[in-house]
C-alpha cells in the first residue's frame, strides 16, 4: 500500500521537470551576454543566435586607414606650425612698425604684413580642424577641414582664370601696384623694402623711367631736405661709393640732371617692363608652384574623405 502510494508522487515530479525542460530551454537562447560574463557563462556560437536581435559590433578599421588617419594628422599638424610661424612673422611686424611709428599703427589697407596675418590665421585654422578631426575622428572637423580647402583651391582657380582673362591689362595693374608703393616709400617700411629690391634685382627705377619719382612728396624738387630732386639709393649704379657703407645720398640731385648725365649716376630705365618681362620669364615656375599647391591641397581632401568614409561605414 505505501508503495502504491510513492509512485504517483513520482510521476507527478517527473511532470514538474517536463515542464520546466522548455522554459530552460529557451533561457539559453539568449543573444546577448549581460555583465555578468564573468560568473562563468559560456558564450554561443554566432550560429546559434537570432539575427533579429543579436548585437552588431562595428569593423575594427584596416590598416590602411588607420595609416591614412596618422598621416593625415602629421600632414596637418605641419601646416599648422607653417601657418603659425607666418601669423607670428606678420603680428610681430604689426607691432614693430606699431613702436617704431611711435605707437600709432600705419593703415592696413596697404600694409603687406597684414596679408601674412591673414593668411597664417586662415592656414592655421583650417589645419587645426584637419588635425583634431584626424585626431578624434570627428565627422563635423573632418566636413570642415573638406570645406575650407575646397573654398581655398576654388579660389585659387578663380584667381588664375581672372589672371588669364586678364592678362594684356596686366602692366596696368602692375602700373597701378608700384605707384601706389613710390607715394608710399618713407610710409610704408614693407613697401620700401620691396620697391628697392625690386629695382635693385631689375637694375631700374620709377615707373617708365627715373623721373617718375618726382610725384613722391619727399623726393620732389620743391621739397624741403636733403631727398629733394633724388631718387632712392637702389637706383644707383653705385651705391657703396666708399666701398662698405650705402650711400643713402647718391642720386642727389639726379632729377635736375638730364637724361644722359643721370644715366651715369643712376637707372634711367623703369621697372614696369622690366618687371613685366621678369613676370613672364617666370610664368613656368609660377605655374609649377601653383599646381604643387594645388596638389598639395588635393592630398590633405583626399585623405579627410576617406576618414569620413570610414567613419560612415563604421557608424
Amino acid at each position: 500500500m505505501a508503495m502504491g502510494r510513492a509512485r504517483p508522487r513520482g510521476a507527478a515530479g517527473g511532470g514538474e521537470r517536463d515542464r520546466l525542460l522548455p522554459q530552460a530551454s529557451r533561457l539559453v537562447e539568449l543573444p546577448c551576454s549581460s555583465s555578468d560574463d564573468s560568473d562563468g557563462d559560456v558564450d554561443l556560437p554566432a550560429s546559434e543566435l537570432d539575427p533579429a536581435v543579436s548585437c552588431s559590433i562595428p569593423p575594427a578599421p584596416s590598416a590602411f586607414s588607420q595609416c591614412v588617419r596618422h598621416l593625415a594628422f602629421l600632414w596637418n599638424l605641419l601646416f599648422l606650425l607653417l601657418g603659425l610661424l607666418v601669423l607670428a612673422v606678420g603680428v610681430w611686424g604689426l607691432l614693430a612698425k606699431g613702436s617704431v611709428a611711435g605707437a600709432r599703427f600705419a593703415p592696413l589697407g596697404s600694409d603687406p604684413m597684414l596679408l601674412l596675418v591673414l593668411a597664417g590665421l586662415s592656414a592655421s585654422a583650417v589645419s587645426l580642424g584637419g588635425c583634431l578631426g584626424a585626431l578624434r575622428s570627428s565627422p563635423c572637423l573632418l566636413r570642415f577641414f573638406v570645406g575650407s580647402v575646397l573654398s581655398f583651391a576654388g579660389l585659387e582657380v578663380l584667381a588664375a582664370l581672372l589672371v588669364l582673362a586678364a592678362r594684356h591689362r596686366l602692366r596696368d595693374a602692375l602700373r597701378g601696384a608700384l605707384l601706389l608703393c613710390l607715394l608710399r616709400y618713407q610710409d610704408e617700411p614693407d613697401l620700401r623694402f620691396l620697391v628697392d629690391e625690386v629695382q635693385r634685382s631689375l637694375r631700374c627705377c620709377g615707373l617708365g623711367s627715373y623721373r617718375d619719382w618726382e610725384a613722391n612728396p619727399y623726393f620732389n624738387c620743391s621739397a624741403p631736405g636733403a631727398q629733394a630732386c633724388s631718387v632712392p639709393a637702389s637706383c644707383c649704379l653705385d651705391p657703396r661709393q666708399n666701398g662698405t657703407v650705402v650711400n643713402a645720398l647718391c642720386a642727389a640731385g639726379a632729377l635736375r640732371l638730364g637724361d644722359a648725365a643721370a644715366g651715369t649716376v643712376v637707372y634711367v630705365g623703369g621697372c614696369v617692363a622690366q618687371l613685366s618681362a621678369w613676370l613672364r620669364s617666370q610664368a613656368g615656375a609660377i605655374v609649377t608652384s601653383a599646381a604643387v599647391l594645388v596638389l598639395v591641397e588635393a592630398v590633405g581632401a583626399l585623405m579627410a574623405l576617406k576618414m569620413l568614409g570610414d567613419i560612415t561605414a563604421r557608424g
